[in-house]
């Protein structure tokens, strides 16, 4: 099957070079990161986690949400996800990728990546993070690939494929849980140590991933001309704005027990993400700020049936559905987390040039594996003899 990525057309091979050039540039930058170590970015004493692991944050989100698919389709036998169940697992492949690449290089020492599983620490959360997150991609690569080769040449699924589509499904959450862990078990953070620091990474995951993923499938249809099928997409798009909905909630929750409560620890971090405090430049609060409005915007056309069916609206509220959850569960999370510090005082994180520009270049792998996935997805496909228009 690989070797249907020689057979493109040019805009598939530009948008290809385009992501090389990117990739090319990055590298380049990373290269500086290794020589200078860690001081080129905006990391400090205090604040030890960055832009970096706040991208972490949000693609093990986008990764897990291939569950949503998986979960119908297994366990309810929803058959019309089975037509793009391979694109959510490819997906996850992809942003398994980056995430893994975005813990390496905020370690600053690649080399040190090793140590995890050379001198492993099951005490430790970390480990187990890395632990699920290697599994997951093994587990979406090997179902992935053998459900699609089974698929283009008519032949049933192994039962053993059909079992780890079974484990997958607990795997997915674990991946996303385990990464809230990270978060929620450390003390002296008061914006994390939160009892629903797991349930809301895992309705902002089952909001912005599946998302991500519909415009994905959306874009596919305007270039290759392969639909998903209005269920597909209707369906999909409910589960969305309910994961919206309960996300919205939770943080709702969130800011009713830290202000009712008046407990100053709590009320702090969020005080300062969205006001700023004492006349220090807090450019987070801006981007707050346009978070609320877009998350808002999203649930109010996700939430009425006329907007939602609407295929010229739905791809804008997908796109302010995922700036926003990109903004609280990236930046709005890691700086409200280590602002104030445990000694009460306020130190502003700002991402420099050079974090931005790695971060580029690790999205672009992540885009590159992923187009190279679903082109070879679409064309198995369509040898296969699957219809790409569909009546329904």
């Amino acid at each position: 099957m690989v070797e249907k990525v020689l057979k493109g057309s040019p805009k598939f091979y530009l948008w290809l070079l385009f992501l090389l050039g990117i990739i090319g540039y990055a590298f380049i930058v990373y290269v500086f990161q290794l020589i200078y170590g860690l001081e080129i970015t905006g990391l400090t004493r205090n604040i030890s986690w960055g832009f970096y692991i706040a991208q972490f944050t949000y693609l093990v989100g986008v990764a897990a949400a291939a569950v949503m698919l998986v979960l119908p389709a297994t366990f309810h036998h929803y058959h019309p996800y089975h037509r793009v169940i391979v694109f959510a697992e490819f997906l996850a492949i992809g942003a398994v990728i980056m995430c893994m690449l975005f813990i390496v290089v905020d370690m600053g020492q690649p080399q040190r990546v090793v140590n995890v599983f050379l001198h492993p620490t099951p005490n430790s959360v970390m480990f187990w993070d890395a632990t699920v997150l290697c599994g997951y991609l093994i587990l979406n690569a090997v179902i992935g690939w053998t459900s699609l080769e089974h698929e283009s040449r008519h032949v049933p699924v192994p039962r053993w494929v059909k079992v780890l589509v079974v484990v997958s499904i607990f795997w997915a959450f674990s991946i996303h849980t385990v990464t809230a862990f990270l978060y929620a078990g450390l003390p002296g953070r008061h914006y994390w140590l939160t009892a629903v620091m797991a349930a809301r990474f895992l309705a902002s995951a089952f909001c912005a991933g599946p998302s991500i993923l519909l415009l994905g499938l959306l874009l596919v249809k305007k270039l290759s001309g392969f639909d998903p099928g209005k269920k597909v997409v209707r369906s999909l798009s409910i589960t969305i704005a309910y994961a919206m909905g309960l996300n919205v909630f939770l943080y709702v929750c969130e800011l009713f027990t830290a202000f009712y409560s008046g407990i100053p620890g709590h009320g702090h971090p969020i005080h300062f993400i969205f006001m700023g405090h004492e006349g220090l430049d807090v450019w987070v609060t801006g981007w707050m700020w346009t978070a609320v409005v877009l998350a808002f915007v999203s649930l109010f056309f996700l939430a009425i049936p006329k907007f939602r069916h609407n295929l010229k609206i739905l791809p804008w509220a997908l796109v302010a559905l995922i700036i926003a959850s990109w903004i609280d569960k990236g930046l709005g999370l890691l700086i409200g987390g280590f602002s104030p510090t445990p000694y009460e005082t306020y130190e502003v994180y700002t991402p420099t040039f050079w974090e931005v520009s790695v971060a580029l270049g690790i999205f672009a792998i992540g885009a590159l594996v992923v187009s190279v996935l679903w082109k070879i997805a679409i064309d198995m496909k369509r040898e296969g003899g699957e219809p790409f228009e569909l009546a329904d």
